[in-house]
């Protein structure tokens, strides 16, 4: 959800992604930048295709067409790559793209572009969130990132649900973190459901996207008691 409220400050942005060592500073060159650029890339795709366990960096160098050696140039090892690469994943999932609803400030349209724009975001990247949550069950370091990455989204919807009270729109008598919580969570369980593990309304029946998107935002609505849905 987001309900464009204003913009966070530094303690409300999304925490660093890294949950190892800190990534190192980006290439000097366009050379560099671009042999970078290819290795994450490809780790991405293997990584999505081979899982990170059965990941090699030798997989990661040949996809990428460049030398073994090339690669511990930008990372240190397959910890730091996979990093980087839900460094990319956190900035899409965290600033989908969504802008201001055009012609209107009807809080509940905006709440739907909102959701529309996560799960969109969440369905691009079905296969890395499929992969955080297995790297999550053998990296400590990675399930302390899969924890901030979470409370970072929870903390921007308390923020817009006190503003939606603020305005006289949201339940005031909700707490807005105890509210984020559940909310949030609520849309990230049916996003995980709907596209990692295909789960349908029936066995074998895929979730329509739309139908999703509408149901998440009612619920949302319903929840926080907006005006015409009390």
């Amino acid at each position: 959800m987001d309900t464009r409220a204003p913009e966070e400050t530094d303690s409300e942005k999304a925490p660093p992604v890294a949950p190892l060592s800190p990534l190192r500073e980006p290439p000097a060159t366009q050379r560099g930048a671009r042999t970078r650029d290819a290795l994450l890339k490809a780790a991405r795709k293997v990584f999505e295709r081979d899982g990170y366990l059965d990941t090699r960096l030798t997989d990661i160098t040949r996809e990428a067409r460049c030398a073994a050696g090339s690669f511990y140039t930008y990372f240190a090892n397959k910890e730091e790559v996979l990093a980087a690469v839900l460094l990319e994943v956190q900035e899409d999932m965290m600033h989908p793209g969504m802008g201001r609803v055009e012609g209107t400030d009807d809080p509940y349209a905006v709440l739907e572009a909102g959701n529309r724009a996560y799960l969109e975001a969440y369905e691009r990247n079905a296969k890395l969130m499929a992969l955080l949550e297995q790297v999550a069950q053998v990296e400590p370091e990675f399930r302390e990132f899969r924890s901030r990455r979470a409370d970072a989204f929870i903390r921007r919807n308390a923020r817009g649900i006190a503003e939606l009270q603020a305005r006289g729109v949201a339940d005031r008598e909700v707490d807005p973190m105890m509210a984020s919580r559940a909310l949030s969570g609520m849309v990230s369980v049916m996003a995980h459901h709907a596209f990692v593990l295909r789960a349908g309304r029936d066995e074998g029946t895929p979730v329509d996207f739309e139908e999703l998107v509408s149901t998440v935002t009612r619920l949302w609505a319903n929840a926080l008691r907006f005006p015409g849905h009390r």
